[in-house]
């Protein structure tokens, strides 16, 4: 999925300029959505070394590092 998707983060509408804000804590590396092993939302580090995939709960990502599961 692209990170310009209007339906946001699991449906929930988000504003361009927000997207266009957020960065992997970890590396400084632009986020876009993605879907985990078990079909849930996530935001997923563009970084071509060490990646890490952050969860979307409830509509809000959790972009909290110990949260993250590499990618």
């Amino acid at each position: 999925m692209s990170a310009q998707n209007d339906e946001g983060f699991a449906g929930v509408p988000v504003e361009p300029w927000v997207r266009e804000i957020l960065r992997c804590p970890a590396t400084g590396a632009e986020l876009v959505d993605g879907v985990g092993p078990d079909g849930s939302p996530e935001l997923w580090s563009t970084a071509p070394e060490g990646a890490l995939a952050y969860p979307v709960r409830d509509g809000i990502p959790v972009l909290l590092v110990d949260d993250a599961r590499p990618l």
